[in-house]
């Protein structure tokens, strides 16, 4: 069965790249890796119904970027439990960590480790819990410098809300356009696209530098087409945040798109490998 998918053939051909891989929001549990394992498994059947070949979660580092005193002692103390997933899928997983961007002393010192010496790829900017700030804060300035110094990627977490932001450390689509300006060179990618896609899509239309995420709302028609008009398919990557989201949901929004097959294949794995090009090529 393939449930209303495509076959599995056309899905292999797609070569699908998924950007947002969140098994337990990332969070290893208590123990420093056994929960982000056991999430990671729970997903691989809808990983391999959909055929995909890479997925990309944001680990945290024990830098402070969650509530759990314990597992950031832990972390810090072993900080081998950080790879354990990806060695133990080691052809499927990618992986950026989650900066804490009220503290740039332990941010700068986890790209160097992780980034500079380790296999990560890039940086996640978190819009809630201990480490967020929006990315406008001056505070951010020397990571974004840092991450390009590495040829790093940076994910910036983006949800736009009815009646504005609940938090000063969110940041929206227009804020990351902003920030963008300012390192013309830097890759940058929207997630979620703003979750109001088309204010999000329109606050980042002329900044070249972002790109936008596709996951983490309601399949709605248009989204895909009017991001493909808007910023071509070259700046749009796929999403699946799975496994708190459906595989269906997720892929439907790009293979049920009215949009040709080629930029499809951009936007479900082309785009995210040329993004990663430099800096896996430097590693």
């Amino acid at each position: 069965m393939n449930f209303g998918l495509p076959s599995a053939e056309t899905l292999r051909k797609y070569r699908i790249w998924d950007a947002y891989f969140t098994p337990a929001f990332s969070h290893p549990g208590s123990d420093g890796s056994r929960n982000l394992i056991n999430e990671i498994q729970r997903s691989m059947p809808a990983v391999r119904l959909g055929q995909f070949e890479k997925l990309c979660y944001f680990a945290h580092v024990g830098i402070g970027t969650t509530t759990d005193s314990r597992l950031e002692q832990l972390l810090q103390a072993k900080p081998e439990l950080v790879l354990n997933p990806m060695k133990r899928w080691p052809n499927r997983l990618l992986g950026m960590i989650q900066l804490n961007l009220q503290n740039t002393a332990s941010s700068l010192e986890a790209l160097t480790q992780w980034l500079q010496e380790g296999p990560m790829l890039g940086a996640y900017f978190p819009g809630s819990g201990p480490g967020a700030a929006n990315c406008l804060d001056p505070k951010v300035s020397q990571l974004v410098e840092r991450v390009a110094e590495l040829d790093g990627v940076i994910m910036q977490h983006t949800w736009l809300k009815t009646g504005g932001k609940r938090s000063p450390h969110e940041s929206t689509p227009a804020e990351l356009a902003t920030l963008a300006s300012r390192y013309p060179k830097q890759r940058f990618i929207c997630a979620h696209a703003g979750g109001e896609w088309e204010q999000g899509i329109r606050a980042v239309r002329d900044s070249p530098n972002i790109l936008i995420e596709t996951s983490g709302f309601d399949a709605t028609a248009g989204f895909i087409e009017m991001a493909t008009r808007e910023l071509g398919s070259k700046r749009i990557v796929f999403g699946s945040h799975l496994p708190s989201r459906s595989l269906g949901t997720e892929l439907s929004k790009v293979i049920s798109a009215q949009i040709s097959e080629a930029e499809k294949k951009d936007i479900l794995g082309g785009n995210y490998r040329k993004l990663l090009n430099v800096i896996q090529a430097r590693k």
